[in-house]
């Protein structure tokens, strides 16, 4: 059975799920470790890749060139910006990810990729550009899972950015440019990766801060990571229950 592989970039992102696993053991591979074992039948491999996009492309390269997996499923925490219906601990899964400042200053302004002609994955049947696709039929279960569970859970697009926004002008100037909810510094990587891959990926992040001038008092972290975590555990438990079948809207209780 091909495993699920969890991404993130911190420890404590996923401390709990490594916690969830049994039968477990801790590898080594192309630089990173990451932790083998089971929930229930279900194989799953959770992996620290570290801060930014480069790490975290090289994670996801590394696992699924290891695992093959069915899933990659990239968790961990978000700013969201204000405006976006979000609020500290609330969860959101991610439509699309989008290569939020991947371009070009001009003398007219900031372009894109597109712009410059230049793709970030060349596909046979078109190019991408920014804006990258995750798993339509994931991020659908997880909104029937939240829905059944009574777990508030919001679906858009994510931007990743190397400079985070550490004011709300400037988070105002990347919300309104792409029209998205919240921004980290890794999804659109692992996006990136899973998508030349051809293999199906899931976003989930719990809010940690809104993207205003820069307060780590008003942060709550180990909030947003927990609620990530425990959410992400239930869907596991659910593809586990119903087989890896897909998440029916007919779920009985855990």
């Amino acid at each position: 059975m091909q495993p699920i592989v969890i991404i993130a970039a911190v420890p404590r992102e996923v401390e709990l799920l490594e916690k969830a696993l049994e039968h477990s053991r801790r590898v080594k591979t192309g630089g990173f470790e990451y932790v083998e074992g089971t929930i229930g039948n279900l194989r799953a491999v959770v992996c620290t890749g570290g801060v930014g996009k480069v790490n975290a492309a090289a994670a996801t390269a590394v696992m699924i060139d290891r695992y093959q997996p069915q899933l990659v499923i990239n968790i961990g925490c978000a700013g969201a910006y204000i405006g976006s219906g979000l609020n500290v601990g609330n969860l959101v899964v991610a439509s699309e990810e989008v290569l939020a400042d991947d371009g070009v200053a001009t003398a007219d302004g900031w372009k894109d990729l597109r712009y410059m002609d230049l793709p970030s994955v060349v596909n046979g049947g078109g190019n991408t550009y920014n804006l990258l696709p995750l798993s339509r039929h994931a991020a659908e279960k997880a909104m029937q899972l939240a829905d059944y569970c009574g777990v508030l859970l919001m679906r858009g697009r994510f931007s990743t950015v190397s400079t985070c926004s550490g004011t709300s002008r400037y988070g105002a100037v990347l919300s309104g440019r792409w029209n998205a909810l919240v921004e980290s510094m890794e999804g659109a990587a692992v996006a990136q990766v899973c998508l030349r891959c051809g293999v199906d990926c899931l976003e989930i992040r719990g809010i940690s801060n809104m993207v205003e001038e820069r307060d780590l008092k008003k942060w709550d972290i180990p909030q947003a990571a927990e609620a990530a975590q425990r959410f992400v555990l239930k869907y596991l438990e659910e593809m586990d229950r119903q087989g890896t079948a897909p998440i029916t809207t007919s779920i009985p209780d855990f």
